[in-house]
């Protein structure tokens, strides 16, 4: 089993035609095919169902894509080390977060750019459930949690203090108090983020504790919406304190405490506990701790066993 093939089959896997992939390989149908089939003879397994036109994995071939996958991604990691070493001044850095934690990231990413301009960076968005095995697969280097991983494949460093806050409009009956209830908002018309979070059920929980029903009549795609929303006089939400500090500044929301709710969560920077880090993957750590040192307040660097 070469690597030569293990592409081939991805590439079929992917495009769901053995015509596709020629194409995209540059390669003849025939060629692709008579690399496949010399796969499954040397695996002693089929990988496609041929009886489908579209390309279907068998059981085999979804556990070989998992495997070629990380095969394919390890190679070309080495193959970028390998460059870096050669030249110091090049290299890419590709970080997995999703739309909470990536804020996170901003003044990292500003500092880091500063000192080193020519470090290719992207960071992916990703579910935060998904973020560990985007780790462990190679598929990046980085990932930002907002919950500790159970992987103990995992390396993880908390980087940032942050706590889901209660903010409303600037003119909600409620703008003035300096403290509620719960048991306030039971007639409140909450907006909530359309992907579900463990947070997320640790309020609905709550509520249920305290006997206090909880609205939630409008679910919206992205922080930047909720708050927008929020702002414009149209309900209230419970938000990440990093994705309103800029609002609060200005006056366009308000936060208020809630007696019951205490929801205090560190974010992690994770990498694998074996990995050989690229020259950029430690700039980016160091640069990392050097901000946290800077900023205090709510950012941190500190590792964890």
């Amino acid at each position: 089993m070469e690597l030569s093939q293990l592409e081939v089959f991805l590439a079929v896997a992917r495009e769901r035609r053995f015509s596709r992939a020629a194409e995209k390989l540059y390669r003849t149908q025939s060629a692709v095919s008579q690399t496949v089939h010399k796969l499954e003879q040397e695996l002693g397994e089929a990988l496609f169902d041929r009886s489908s036109r579209d390309g279907v994995l068998t059981d085999a071939g979804k556990v070989l894509y998992e495997y070629a996958e990380k095969l394919v991604n390890l190679r070309a990691e080495a193959a970028e080390s390998l460059t870096e070493l050669r030249e110091l001044q090049k290299g890419k850095l590709v970080i997995a977060a999703n739309e909470f934690t990536a804020l996170y990231l901003l003044p990292v990413l500003a500092e880091f750019r500063r000192l080193h301009p020519m470090i290719k960076i992207k960071v992916e968005r990703a579910l935060g459930s998904h973020i560990p095995d985007d780790v462990l697969r190679y598929s990046v280097e980085f990932g930002v949690l907002s919950y500790e991983p159970q992987e103990p494949a995992l390396y993880s460093i908390v980087v940032y203090l942050d706590e889901l806050i209660f903010v409303v409009p600037p003119k909600h009956p409620l703008a003035p108090a300096p403290e509620i209830s719960i048991r306030q908002l039971g007639a409140e018309s909450f907006v909530a983020h359309i992907v579900s979070s463990p947070y997320r059920e640790k309020v609905i929980q709550l509520f249920k504790t305290h006997k206090t029903p909880l609205h939630m009549d409008l679910e919206l795609p992205t922080l930047q919406a909720i708050k927008q929303f929020v702002a414009m006089g149209n309900g209230v939400a419970f938000v990440p304190e990093i994705s309103v500090e800029t609002e609060l500044a200005r006056g366009e929301l308000v936060r208020i405490p809630v007696r019951e709710l205490q929801l205090k969560r560190k974010l992690r920077l994770i990498y694998r506990r074996d990995a050989n880090l690229s020259h950029a993957a430690r700039a980016f750590l160091k640069v990392a701790e050097a901000v946290a040192h800077e900023q205090k307040g709510r950012y941190r660097f500190h590792r964890e066993s």
